[in-house]
């Protein structure tokens, strides 16, 4: 099984969900994503969100395939770019850290580990562009797909609450004990394959 994780452009942005591909819950605030959905535009818009972060800030979002299908994808942006976020009661999102929006595993391919992949790959990203840390808002009482992450997803792959709520708390991941994390396994697989590795015996001449 092969899998990769893309950088989401224009030209793969038909590759989400259609329900993802035109949501636009994080991109805009209540009063104007209402307005969009009104007048049908809700997908130009979405598309017009990803180009403007594009030029202006870079790269927001992974797209993953297995086998060139594509089953899964994550979006993530500095708060200035999600005007949705200033609506919880545990904003704001702290100034050193980028936001996670939202991501997702179509059903078949989760519990395979492609969630934590997803967010090893944001953190590699992200601390390359010099930021310090993840966060997000969890919902507590997740029971289906949705925009806003279950927060036992976020727990479960290294996020740690920073502000208690009892729906919408917000959750941090730091950035460099993710990367320390990744290379503690990595060292522990090179001993572990080191010590299964013996020397050649050498046959007397």
């Amino acid at each position: 099984m092969g899998r990769r994780l893309v950088p989401l452009t224009l030209d793969n942005l038909e590759d989400l969900p259609q329900r993802c591909r035109s949501c636009v819950f994080w991109e805009l605030d209540p009063v104007s994503g209402g307005a969009a959905v009104k007048a049908g535009t809700p997908a130009l818009e979405k598309e017009a969100w990803i180009s403007a972060v594009l030029l202006d800030w870079g790269s927001c979002g992974r797209v993953v395939y297995v086998d060139d299908v594509p089953v899964g994808f994550v979006l993530y942006a500095p708060p200035a770019y999600v005007p949705r976020s200033t609506a919880f009661s545990t904003s704001p999102i702290s100034p050193d850290a980028v936001q996670l929006t939202t991501a997702f595993i179509v059903p078949g391919y989760q519990g395979q580990g492609l969630g934590r992949v997803m967010v090893q790959t944001v953190a590699k990203d992200l601390l390359r562009r010099g930021f310090k840390a993840i966060e997000a808002f969890g919902d507590t009482r997740w029971s289906e797909p949705a925009c806003v992450l279950p927060a036992d997803h976020l727990l479960a792959v290294g996020f740690k609450t920073v502000r208690p709520h009892p729906r919408h708390p917000r959750l941090r991941l730091e950035l460099r004990s993710t990367l320390s994390w990744k290379e503690d396994v990595e060292m522990a697989l090179d001993r572990l394959l080191g010590a299964v590795q013996k020397e050649p015996a050498l046959r007397p001449l």
